[in-house]
């Protein structure tokens, strides 16, 4: 056994009470000190967490920050997210690849960089971008690869990278970031400004059930995107039975395109912490945990104070606002690159120390959740949210938005508009006023709720943003007319792929299906029945998969045939020979050609 091995796995072991659910914890910590989590670890870890070796090399392989090999000090992870390609990433990917002298995928001979792509970082509206290490890159250009490459290669420390600081709290030394807010319109929920406590103090002076009841008049509807009503998921949750009760933050927004919690977690984690301490009063649990994505590591810091201040205030801990009986504290699990865990009981398995792999429904999280105990998981917004309503009233909540989607929504904007970036802007209003809005007035088509969502035509520019009928958890991209909607649809699915868990097949290979056949047409060797295989075959995935993920991946394909079928129908091909055009009868025969050593003879019948 390495010596150094034992003991930096001793060491985090022990760190974390030899507790087989602090997993993540443990591995993420070895990858960070010896680069990488190599068998002989994974044998000290399972040694020391008293588990097999195979659950450790289960989770180590299922989450793409984690590696087995070493893959460089410093590793550039270049987001692959349509947004950032269009603005340029695959020419930043090949400067990278020509001033290392290594491809994608390679490190350098001397063990110092590694060049990766990954997918969304959530800096879309300031990309291109990347992560080194844990440090955020922004606005990348070929002119800057050089002075980049120099500077890892002198010095070896990613940190050095960051020349000027962004606004706001990303210039403080806890976060110390070129990451900019870029919030161009703030709202009267989230960005309104907050008396730190004042929603804490007003519901130690009501019931749970009091606070329950206020959520549910607000009509507050979850902001991941689903919509379901926070105040009926939280009162389920009380209502469960279970020794404990637990609130989980998902602070793991993967979906491309979306970037809004970023900001939230930057200049108002107060606000969620309140929303999640009040969670925790109504359900009657006193843990929480932050699952936070591990491509917002450089901002755990800046969390953490956070939490600690409100504990020296009282707003955190036992006695919470001067209330016996009211106690509740919070501890962040960091993510390790894994979108599927954005699925709420696949956040939970991950939480526990598991591979991210969702879980069969019912029972739901509400009844058996983290640890099989009653779990309420809502994501930031939605705690945020939920504390304006205590502090403010469900009234003025309902006032805000539309019927049936009521207060604000925080959107990411991205794309071909001269003004990206996050909005807070009341539920109802209609595609084309916010493209007026984010300056998109000559888009063709606008993504909405990201990959997973919508792509609609300027023929739908009339509907309306909000659950009752164009619901979205905050993505919005916007195309130009120099844009192909069916390459952006074939790297969606790319992700899609990607990112499938492979639980189930209809996911893990009808993904892989709707990918060939759209590449087909894309490549101009398609047949008008491939329309018809594609529309049956999405209708399957998504009727057939076990989760959220493959029950919305066919929509990139799915919703653009529907609403864009002219960009399929120009690039089909018609077969004048009875071949297939996807069949190269040349090729086919070169294994033959190449044994007998001469050229096929065609005869015409």
């Amino acid at each position: 056994m390495n010596l150094k091995v034992d003991q930096v796995v001793k060491k985090l072991t022990a760190a974390s009470g030899r507790d087989r659910t602090r997993m993540m914890d443990v591995v993420r910590g070895v990858q960070a000190e010896l680069g990488c989590v190599s068998g002989e670890a994974m044998e000290a870890i399972a040694r020391e967490l008293g588990c097999e070796r195979v659950e450790v090399e289960g989770v180590v392989s299922f989450y793409a920050f984690l590696s087995k090999q070493p893959k460089g000090k410093a590793v550039i992870r270049i987001s692959d997210c349509v947004v950032c390609r269009m603005k340029g990433a695959d020419k930043v990917t090949e400067a990278f690849e020509q001033a290392l002298g290594i491809r994608v995928g390679e490190t350098t001979a001397d063990g110092q960089i590694g060049l990766e792509r990954t997918a969304c970082i959530g800096l879309c509206d300031q990309g291109p971008a990347a992560l080194v290490n844990d440090v955020p890159v922004t606005y990348l250009s070929t002119e800057k690869v050089s002075e980049i490459v120099d500077s890892l290669t002198a010095t070896g420390e990613p940190k050095k990278l960051v020349k000027t600081l962004g606004e706001g709290k990303n210039a403080t030394e806890r976060i110390h970031s070129m990451v900019i807010n870029n919030v161009r319109k703030k709202g009267e929920v989230i960005f309104a400004g907050m008396e730190p406590g004042a929603a804490l103090r007003k519901a130690a002076g009501m019931s749970p059930q009091e606070v329950i009841r206020e959520v549910k008049t607000a009509r507050l509807r979850g902001r991941g995107g689903a919509g379901f009503p926070a105040g009926m998921k939280w009162e389920f949750c009380r209502k469960a039975a279970g020794e404990r009760k637990f609130v989980i933050c998902n602070a793991d927004e993967g979906e491309p395109g979306t970037f809004k919690d970023r900001v939230i977690l930057t200049e108002c984690p107060e606000l969620l912490i309140e929303g999640m301490a009040i969670a925790g009063y109504a359900i009657g649990a006193e843990q929480g945990i932050i699952y936070l994505r591990g491509e917002y590591d450089y901002l755990r810091a800046h969390l953490e104070f956070s939490m600690a201040q409100m504990h020296e205030k009282g707003l955190l801990g036992d006695g919470i606002a001067g209330k016996k009986g009211f106690a509740f504290d919070i501890r962040i699990q960091m993510g390790a690159g894994a979108y599927v865990c954005g699925e709420e009981s696949a956040l939970i398995q991950s939480c526990e120390g598991q591979r991210g792999s969702p879980r069969d429904r019912p029972p739901f999280p509400v009844e058996v959740g983290y640890l099989n105990m009653p779990t309420v998981v809502n994501n930031v917004e939605t705690f945020c949210c939920a504390a304006r309503i205590v502090e403010k009233g469900a009234g003025w909540f309902a006032e805000l938005g539309s019927k049936d989607s009521t207060g604000t929504k925080l959107f990411s904007v991205s794309g071909d508009c001269s003004l990206p970036g996050v909005y807070e802007l009341p539920f109802g209003l209609t595609i084309s006023e916010f493209l007026e809005t984010v300056g998109g007035r000559d888009a063709i088509a606008v993504q909405v709720g990201g990959p997973s969502g919508t792509c609609v035509n300027p023929e739908m520019f009339d509907r309306r943003i909000c659950f009752e009928d164009l619901g979205t958890g905050g993505s919005m991209i916007v195309f130009g007319p120099q844009r192909s909607l069916l390459d952006a649809a074939s790297q969606f699915m790319d992700f899609f792929v990607e990112e499938s868990c492979g639980w189930c097949v209809p996911c893990r290979v009808g993904n892989v299906l709707i990918k060939e056949r759209l590449d087909r047409i894309r490549q101009g060797k398609g047949q008008a029945e491939d329309l018809d295989y594609l529309e049956q075959l999405c209708e399957t995935v998504k009727r057939c998969s076990r989760c959220g993920l493959g029950q919305t991946s066919p929509n990139p394909v799915q919703t653009t045939l529907k609403h864009f079928r002219e960009h399929y129908t120009q690039r089909l091909v018609e077969s004048k020979d009875g071949l297939q055009p996807t069949f190269d009868l040349t090729a086919a025969l070169g294994d033959a050609v190449e044994a007998q050593g001469r050229e096929p003879v065609f005869h015409e019948d």
